[in-house]
């Protein structure tokens, strides 16, 4: 697992800054001294929006106040990064509120040496905040863009434990699985019948399942060879996971 630290020399942080797409002129100001900024938002960010809400792992916790959630948002919306909200990344998809992403992660009970799906890489965030948590990490993306550039940013950052893939969500990584925790993080109206196929005994899935502007968050568990939801679920608003092809 990888912590990128504030002692990150600036020759890294140019090349990571670079790679989150955004262009070649930083921000004006210091760079050495926005990042201090940067962390103090993430402490704060962990501190009111998500411990103050009841995550309560550690181990979640301590992740969300690492990964620079900075570098995965356009430059000029880093500002932005660290406040209560999701944020457009491109191509009509977004980065989670900061707050899902620690429910979500902190949901799926994700220990040391567990093997992970996530579905919907995106900026590929959420899969660095599990790189924290384990060192087998599978993520897909169904738009090639996106996955490249995730699949970029995130090995120059560390995360070289990360494996990403372009492709169709819907099909999961039949040859990974068991997986014992699968994250979706766009929303599917029906969960795919091949994620839970490739969930281990004793694994969780969590996922926002519904249409468009009425989801649940849901999560799901397989327990001596039987898929169990628990009840409790609460309302998300995602983008609609894609199908091959582009359809929703």
């Amino acid at each position: 697992m990888v912590s990128l630290s504030l002692r990150t020399n600036a020759i890294v942080l140019a090349l990571v800054f670079l790679l989150t797409g955004a262009g070649s002129q930083p921000p004006p100001g210091s760079r050495a001294e926005q990042e201090k900024e940067f962390a103090q938002e993430r402490r704060e960010m962990v501190r009111d929006q998500i411990r103050h809400r009841g995550v309560a792992d550690q181990r979640v916790l301590s992740a969300m106040e690492t990964v620079p959630r900075h570098l995965f948002v356009p430059w000029e919306m880093q500002r932005m990064a660290y406040m209560d909200t999701p944020l457009p990344i491109g191509q009509q998809q977004t980065i989670s509120q900061p707050y899902i992403v620690a429910l979500m992660t902190e949901l799926a009970e994700v220990s040391d040496g567990e093997k992970v799906l996530e579905i919907g890489t995106g900026s590929g965030y959420q899969a660095a905040v599990l790189a924290e948590l384990t060192d087998k990490v599978f993520t897909i993306e169904i738009l090639p863009e996106l996955a490249a550039q995730a699949e970029r940013r995130l090995k120059a950052m560390g995360y070289t434990q990360v494996r990403v893939r372009t492709g169709d969500g819907y099909l999961g990584w039949p040859e990974e699985q068991p997986f014992d925790a699968i994250l979706v993080t766009a929303a599917p109206e029906e969960l795919p019948q091949a994620l839970l196929d490739q969930l281990a005994e004793g694994g969780v899935l969590v996922a926002p399942i519904g249409e468009r502007g009425y989801q649940q968050l849901r999560c799901i568990r397989r327990e001596s060879g039987k898929i169990i939801e628990d009840e409790e679920t609460i309302p998300v608003s995602f983008v609609p996971m894609i199908r091959k092809g582009g359809s929703e």
